[in-house]
């Protein structure tokens, strides 16, 4: 028991370190995520819009996934960081892209579209799993 506890003692630093670490890295990811685009998905969600609360929450889980597989990987905090930036960089991508093929994408969103953000929302979390299998390789 005392070796499980003095292991928990030495690991408890590492794990707030970098667990702080993610967490910070999603909160700022998120905020850039919402000052980029070009709606307001808070006043829209607010407002009660599926399709803005579809899409939000799909920047969340595709921005988590690949920080949660650099803090499960990683040998320090800047690969957290690192990974991180891609992941927001990889999120604002998969925005413009989708946008490309449907045209007005921030529009139909505001209009409450769902099928539009249905197909953003894949291509985040597509885009996400590569980003992860990337950080596992």
């Amino acid at each position: 028991m005392e070796e499980a506890l003095v292991s928990l003692w030495n690991g408890l630093p590492f794990f707030v370190i970098h667990s702080a670490t993610s967490l910070v890295m999603l909160l700022v990811g998120i905020f850039i995520y919402t000052l980029i685009t070009p709606h307001d998905e808070l006043k829209l969600i607010r407002e009660g819009n599926v399709a803005a609360a579809t899409t939000l929450g799909g920047a969340i889980v595709g921005l988590s996934l690949p920080v949660a597989f650099s803090m499960a990987s990683s040998m320090n905090v800047w690969d957290i960081v690192v990974w991180g930036v891609i992941a927001l960089l990889f999120q604002l991508a998969a925005f413009r892209l989708v946008d490309l093929f449907l045209k007005g994408l921030s529009q139909r969103i505001e209009n409450g579209e769902m099928g539009p953000a249905i197909i953003l929302v894949s291509f985040k979390l597509a885009t996400a799993a590569i980003n992860s299998a990337a950080i596992s390789g």
